[in-house]
């Protein structure tokens, strides 16, 4: 099976080497996985310690190899509405076979820290959330998969403590759906909810609404920042678009590639 996001010592975030990441990967039994370290600005941050190093990158990855199981290099890309230029430079540092565009910051705050809660019910902060996801999507075309895009869900501040439902904001995902179709991207089935929040990032519903509205490119991601979650619940996820879509996709040299399941 596959595991699309995953983030070693290369993020500011990570907390194992990416060796020791693959070496999880193939004990959990993976066919292949994509490290997607972290390029996010943060707009008020005199130091950007969310993008990673090139040189740090390759020296973690240029020569990483681990019999029977491949592996991808990419990257994840924090979007903003106004940030294209910044993604073309980004994405130019490398050959990157895979590139997840995902949402943190809105109006320059981390949604997943309080200051972004504060004075907003759960529905407004999850409907502001996904107002910033349609913008991003609509003004950037060079990602690959959006990922996570109930990442929201995942807030330790969030005053329910439930995941985001698709019957409570319908209209708007399935704007962000159509776009993502219409220019051919694909969705991110993120599994670091499960244990965190109750369930899949998004939930299965999304992806149903995804596949009836054309989409057709699924990625699956544990989001694993230490060792021991790499390939969590993944297996699990591949059943779930097993049953809706046949299949999964990983990629290389930014295409896409099917696997039937």
């Amino acid at each position: 099976m596959f595991d699309y996001h995953i983030h070693s010592r290369v993020s500011f975030d990570g907390h194992n080497t990416g060796l020791e990441m693959a070496l999880a990967a193939k004990a959990a039994g993976l066919r292949e996985i994509c490290f997607t370290d972290h390029i996010d600005y943060d707009p008020f941050a005199t130091e950007q310690i969310m993008v990673f190093d090139n040189d740090v990158y390759a020296a973690a990855y240029d020569h990483l190899e681990v019999p029977g199981l491949a592996i991808r290099r990419g990257m994840e890309f924090g979007l903003e509405p106004d940030n294209q230029a910044q993604f073309r430079l980004d994405a130019a540092r490398r050959d990157f076979d895979f590139i997840l565009g995902s949402i943190h910051f809105v109006d320059g705050l981390d949604v997943y820290f309080e200051p972004y809660w504060k004075h907003k019910t759960q529905y407004q902060a999850e409907h502001h959330f996904l107002e910033q996801t349609l913008a991003c999507v609509q003004a950037h075309d060079g990602f690959d998969v959006l990922a996570h895009l109930s990442f929201i869900s995942k807030s330790p501040v969030n005053p329910a403590k439930t995941l985001l439902k698709y019957e409570d904001h319908r209209d708007i995902i399935d704007e962000i759906l159509r776009e993502l179709v219409r220019k051919d991207k694909g969705l991110e089935m993120n599994t670091s909810g499960v244990d965190r929040c109750g369930g899949y990032l998004p939930t299965a519903d999304v992806f149903r609404r995804f596949h009836e509205l054309g989409g057709r490119i699924v990625t699956v991601g544990s989001d694993a920042h230490q060792a021991h979650r790499v390939g969590q619940y993944t297996f699990d996820a591949c059943e779930i678009l097993k049953d809706i879509f046949g299949y999964v996709c990983t990629f290389e040299n930014r295409k896409p590639i099917f696997h039937k399941l």
